[in-house]
């Protein structure tokens, strides 16, 4: 079932004798649409910034290897009187005064030698979170890319359909000017020009309904693309799809980003119970301290020491705390597998539901044209049959309805096939900015993982919004 086009483009015939005026070189296009998307919408910025801060982690993780230092410095001021008796009997005070400034400055660097495993556990705890993090950063952009072209799609078939309204609004004032003209010369009643009232301010009510869900729509295009929609050209063809569902299964649970997502989590929660077992093993440091006093004593006019100290601690019972931790990183462990296979039910019932909604919008795409034809036909029929008079005002008025209601419905299927088909690519992972082969530069997560991972100084962030406006697109399985 593989189609390199889809039936909207027969549609777009349909869509642009409705607008009266066909797409041109100056409408905007789908990937224009969808370009904006990756510049500026919110959600898939806010994404990546979340991708950003998990990057952090592995910083911190690694830091475990890295010594700490510190300096401190004191200065400190002190008066003593000392009276010492002297001589035979002592009767003699000899008096004394002490007025002295201590400055004091020390320097303490101390290295974890061994912390019971636990750096290289929390380290790979972490690459396997900032992996997750990149899958779901792929799931939003799918979520985001699908937004978008279901906004586009809802505009261009409420665009046709408000068209097609209108058009009919116009017919019926024109049939209700014929029956009153009719009417004058006695060759219908007043019922006849009653069911036209009738029927043209029904036409007029869903020309209103039909504007209200065109505005709707073009609201949600400008929340996902960020900008108001123009007039918006014929969808494309459709990027290349599954030839089966077998196929569309097989390349979901290999690229499916909710799924990769719950493997990496799995695998982080597993270097979480390697984590917490380190705190019961031994742990060793070495610490150097060095001090300078500037007249520590009355007999001193400086001190100087340096020590170097090593620590070996060996944990015998932390009040059970530690096996608690363990037992429960084993629990979020199993929760994490259990979460594995909630994502494979998702992913199969995903892509199930996607490929059967897209193959039978195809098949109600043949339908509605069918009834389009056949409607078409009828409406001539009975008109020139009411013209001899077989048939009635309100037969040629149904007629008008029935045609209005199938042209509408075969945009709609029209438009519910090609999102299916959108839906169909996001189930299987690959509603992506590579994929489409969007004119971006695509956001590279591993940019500002190599930058910040092993980084041992500097608080600065590539988080100004001119920063962030070329970014799109992501690599979920890149290497760490």
């Amino acid at each position: 079932m593989r189609r390199s086009s889809h039936p909207i483009m027969g549609a777009a015939l349909l869509i642009a004798a409705a607008l009266v005026s066909s797409s041109h070189a100056g409408a905007e296009t789908l990937n224009d649409a969808l370009t904006a998307t990756y510049a500026s919408n919110p959600t898939l910025q806010a994404a990546r910034a979340e991708l950003r801060a998990t990057d952090e982690g592995v910083a911190q993780a690694l830091s475990g290897w890295r010594p700490s230092i510190s300096a401190t410095g004191t200065s400190q001021f002190s008066q003593s009187d000392n009276e010492l008796a002297t001589g035979a009997g002592f009767g003699a005070i000899n008096s004394t005064r002490d007025d002295r400034t201590t400055n004091t400055a020390a320097v303490t660097v101390q290295q974890n030698i061994f912390r019971g495993g636990r750096t290289t556990a929390e380290t790979r705890q972490a690459k396997s979170q900032v992996a997750a993090g990149r899958a779901q950063l792929a799931g939003t952009e799918q979520d985001v890319l699908l937004s978008a072209v279901t906004a586009y799609m809802d505009v261009l078939r409420d665009t046709a359909t408000v068209a097609l309204n209108r058009n009919n609004v116009t017919v019926l004032q024109r049939q209700l000017e014929a029956s009153q003209d009719r009417f004058d010369v006695g060759e219908i009643t007043r019922t006849d020009v009653a069911q036209s009232e009738a029927r043209l301010s029904r036409s007029q009510s869903a020309l209103i309904r039909a504007e209200a869900n065109l505005t709707n729509s073009r609201a949600a295009y400008e929340n996902v693309v960020g900008m108001a929609p123009g007039t918006l050209d014929a969808a494309p063809d459709l990027p290349p799809l599954p030839a089966t569902e077998e196929e569309a299964l097989a390349i979901a649970i290999a690229n499916n980003p909710t799924l990769q997502a719950a493997r990496f989590a799995e695998e982080a929660s597993r270097h979480a119970i390697r984590s917490a077992k380190g705190a019961l093993l031994p742990t060793l440091t070495v610490q150097g301290d060095y001090s300078y006093s500037e007249k520590p004593s009355s007999s001193l006019a400086n001190s100087e020491a340096a020590t170097v100290t090593g620590r070996l601690t060996v944990p015998l019972y932390q009040s059970g705390a530690v096996y608690s931790q363990v037992r429960q990183a084993k629990q979020l462990n199993s929760q994490q597998r259990l979460q594995i296979r909630a994502a494979m039910r998702s992913v199969e019932e995903g892509v199930a539901s996607a490929w059967e909604a897209y193959r039978a919008a195809n098949a109600q795409i043949t339908s509605d044209r069918e009834q389009v034809r056949a409607n078409e036909i009828a409406l001539d029929g009975v008109q020139q049959e009411a013209q001899v008079g077989s048939r009635t005002t309100l037969d040629v008025l149904d007629a008008e309805q029935e045609l209005l209601d199938s042209r509408v419905a075969l945009v709609t299927s029209e438009r519910n096939a090609y999102v299916a088909a959108y839906q169909l690519l996001s189930a299987t992972g690959r509603l992506s900015a590579g994929y489409l082969a969007l004119p971006v530069e695509q956001y590279d997560p591993a940019a500002n993982y190599d930058r910040v991972s092993d980084k041992w100084f500097g608080f600065g962030v590539t988080d100004e919004p001119d920063e962030l406006a070329p970014e799109s697109g992501t690599d979920a399985a890149g290497d760490l």
